[in-house]
């Protein structure tokens, strides 16, 4: 029979066999899943011998993460802002970088009772707008994406955070279905050149859904067409909030001075990548 530290350091090591970089992490998350413990639990009870249906919970996920399917996929969740977001093949992952844009659009509102409303483009998870009305207690907001799955999981994550009462979310391409104004809107859509996609590592190319990636032949075919909605549906005074990926900023600057929206700010990631752009009516 073996034990909690045998079966940690076995999945390390087929983990490295795959070329997975996070490998004992990933290990230790997954091991600690199929226990039902915390991560730590697993390096403080090593000698904690596994029961048969244990070992054989363990061998499932680990078989899962060997064909480089995401932990994320695998245990149906992802952290994105200390909050719990349920994450399927359906919907992008929350990611870090992501992270810069709730920032750069938090530090814009410096009452956060006010009653801002919000939009925002290519929802998915729902993890931009749910992460801003979580911060703006007196906020309601609109989350529209094309991927009617991925508005299901967005429901799901509103309802799951107790903030489906301020959120609506419904199908549209972009603003084309939207009227009225909004205080703030964000977006973090497509911006992968389409010749790209499939050089991307293997949980995000395989993984993942291609049209939450794939941009167009430049990465730009999403900003292209909503920007020109994001400018007739801003209030006065209000902000547009976008990330996009490395080098990108330059464009998507011209296309918003294109359609009268001035670059108040651009801001960098962790990594000091320029990630996301802020801009108002010029």
């Amino acid at each position: 029979m073996s034990t909690c530290g045998q079966s940690l350091a076995a999945l390390t090591e087929r983990f490295k066999a795959a070329g997975i970089d996070s490998a004992r992490l990933d290990a230790r998350i997954l091991v600690a899943h199929a226990l039902g413990l915390e991560p730590m639990q697993v390096f403080t009870r090593p000698e904690r011998e596994l029961t048969p249906a244990e070992a054989e919970a363990i061998e499932a996920l680990a078989q899962r993460r060997e064909r480089r399917e995401p932990v994320s996929h695998i245990l149906g969740q992802r952290e994105f802002w200390s909050l719990s977001f349920a994450v399927t093949a359906d919907t992008l992952d929350p990611r870090p970088d992501t992270e810069t844009l709730i920032q750069a659009v938090l530090d814009r509102i410096p009452n956060r009772e006010a009653p801002v409303r919000l939009l925002d483009f290519g929802t998915g998870t729902g993890c931009i707008l749910l992460t801003l009305l979580s911060e703006l207690s007196k906020a309601k907001g609109i989350g529209v994406d094309q991927s009617v799955a991925a508005l299901d999981v967005a429901k799901a994550n509103a309802r799951s955070l107790g903030l489906d009462t301020r959120a609506v979310f419904m199908p549209g391409n972009w603003g084309a279905d939207l009227h009225g104004s909004f205080d703030v809107i964000v977006s973090n859509p497509p911006y992968i050149p389409e010749a790209e996609v499939d050089g991307l590592e293997p949980e995000v190319a395989r993984w993942e859904p291609r049209s939450a990636l794939a941009g167009g032949a430049d990465g730009l075919d999403c900003y292209r067409a909503l920007i020109p909605d994001a400018a007739r549906l801003l209030a006065p005074g209000g902000i547009l909030a976008l990330e996009f990926g490395q080098g990108q900023e330059q464009a998507v600057a011209t296309i918003l001075a294109a359609h009268g929206l001035k670059t108040e700010e651009q801001r960098s990631d962790l990594g000091g990548i320029i990630r996301c752009i802020v801009a108002k009516r010029a």
